[in-house]
């Protein structure tokens, strides 16, 4: 007798890699949207190592507004876990310099 949809629904629930599309560990793109200042580049990618040690500036893509006032900047991390991007938009959302995290 096949299980029952409550049955089925409880044991996908159970297993926590169900909750997620990502595998991991993988790259992931962040989008970092703050005011254009001088060191907003430097202040997310420090943001980024306390998350991912073996971030890598050099592919930090940046992507100034059309006025100039504020800048995109994508970082790619190594994702090894939900919690950690969890945590890692936390701690960017919270960053005085930011606007928006994508």
């Amino acid at each position: 007798m096949p299980p029952s949809s409550s049955t089925a629904a409880h044991s996908a629930d159970s297993d926590p890699r169900k909750d997620s599309l990502i595998e991991f560990p993988s790259l992931f793109p962040i989008k970092v949207m703050g005011l254009h200042g001088d060191d907003f580049v430097h202040q997310i990618t420090q943001v980024a190592r306390q998350f991912d040690p073996f971030f890598d500036a050099a592919t930090v893509e940046l992507r100034p507004s059309s006025t100039g006032k504020y800048l995109g900047v994508t970082i790619t991390v190594t994702a090894t876990s939900r919690e950690q991007l969890d945590s890692l938009y936390l701690a960017l959302t919270a960053h005085p310099a930011v606007k928006v995290v994508l």
